[in-house]
């Protein structure tokens, strides 16, 4: 069992040092945080979206950015996609669950505002539609996704992709980089004295 427990860290470990090794996808990180600071220092605000454990990682970034990530400041405009129940099961039965995130977008976002949609696969059909919506409405988009892209690739402004087509690292490598992106919105916003 040891050994196990030791061969998942050190595939977690690898995929953490390709991340530190490629300079395309530090850069895009750092693009991600230089539209999100943009997009809140303009009034907007992020809306994110995810399935599954993907979800998850969605609430989780927009809990940083409404509560805190390192230290007290004012709260910043997040919605994640994901919380409303009421609101996901009636759009489910009403419209099917390809539209969950593309209504809210379409209800919630506005030109300017950032929507971050977060797949493992790239091609989850209700990430892929809430895309489109993007597009449509002038919202600038972020995709975090696994080799490949996917779908998503090609229909959001930056799409992340994490050097992997496991999909426990991919979700462990999408959470780092939210974090490293909170990190970076926080300081530039509420720079510590």
């Amino acid at each position: 069992m040891l050994s196990e427990i030791k061969l998942q860290i050190q595939s977690s470990i690898q995929v953490k040092q390709a991340l530190l090794e490629n300079e395309q996808i530090l850069q895009q990180i750092a693009d991600a945080a230089s539209l999100i600071i943009e997009t809140y220092k303009q009034g907007g605000k992020t809306l994110l979206a995810g399935n599954g454990g993907s979800a998850a990682d969605a609430q989780h970034i927009a809990a940083e950015f409404v509560g805190r990530y390192y230290f007290d400041r004012p709260s910043i405009p997040s919605i994640a996609l994901s919380t409303d129940t009421s609101i996901i099961t009636a759009i489910g039965n009403d419209y099917g669950y390809e539209a969950l995130f593309a209504r809210q977008v379409q209800g919630y976002g506005v030109a300017g505002d950032v929507f971050i949609g977060i797949s493992t696969s790239g091609n989850s059909a209700n990430i892929v539609k809430a895309l489109q919506v993007c597009r449509e409405k002038g919202l600038k988009s972020i995709a975090l996704t696994g080799r490949g892209g996917g779908k998503m690739m090609d229909m959001a402004d930056i799409c992340i992709q994490i050097p992997s087509a496991d999909t426990p690292r991919i979700q462990e490598s999408h959470i780092l980089i939210g974090h490293m992106i909170c990190f970076l919105v926080e300081q530039a916003l509420f720079e510590k004295a």
